[in-house]
C-alpha cells in the first residue's frame, strides 16, 4: 500500500515538517487530478508528482478531474469576456499544481517551505478572484 509520506521516510531519516510539506504537495495534487498516488495508470517509476511536472503548463486541463470546472465552465460560457476567465482560470490551476510539485520534490530540501506556500496560496486565490470584476 502506498503511503503519502516523503522519500526519507522509511530511509533511516527523522521525521521532519519535510515530510508534512510532501504530504500537503500530494493531497493537492489529488484533490486537482482526481487521482491517487496508488492508482494503477502510476507503474514503471511513474508517480503522481511526475505525472504532474510533465503536465505543466500545456497540459493542465487534460490533468485536472474535471468535476472541479463543471460550474466554472459553465460561467465562463455565459461570460462576455469568456477568453480572459478562462486565461484566469488557466493560470490558476497552473499555480496551484506548481505549489503541489515543488512541495512534493523527493529531495527535502528543494521543497518549499509551507510559510512559502501560504504566500503562494493566497496569492493565487487572490489573482483567481481578480475574475470577479469582469
Amino acid at each position: 500500500m502506498y503511503k503519502s509520506c516523503g522519500t526519507e521516510y522509511g530511509m533511516g531519516a527523522d521525521t521532519s515538517t519535510y515530510g508534512d510539506v510532501y504530504s500537503y504537495g500530494i493531497l493537492l495534487l489529488e484533490m486537482l487530478t482526481g487521482k491517487r498516488p496508488s492508482d494503477g495508470m502510476f507503474k514503471n517509476n511513474l508517480n503522481l508528482h511526475q505525472f504532474v511536472k510533465m503536465a505543466l503548463p500545456e497540459h493542465v486541463m487534460e490533468i485536472i478531474d474535471h468535476r472541479l470546472l463543471s460550474h466554472e465552465d459553465e460561467v465562463i460560457r455565459e461570460s462576455k469576456n469568456h477568453d480572459k476567465l478562462r486565461s484566469i482560470m488557466y493560470e490558476t490551476l497552473v499555480s496551484f499544481l506548481k505549489i503541489g510539485v515543488y512541495c512534493s520534490n523527493d529531495s527535502p530540501k528543494e521543497r518549499m517551505e509551507m510559510k512559502d506556500v501560504v504566500i503562494e496560496m493566497h496569492k493565487t486565490r487572490d489573482f483567481y478572484l481578480s475574475a470577479e470584476k469582469w
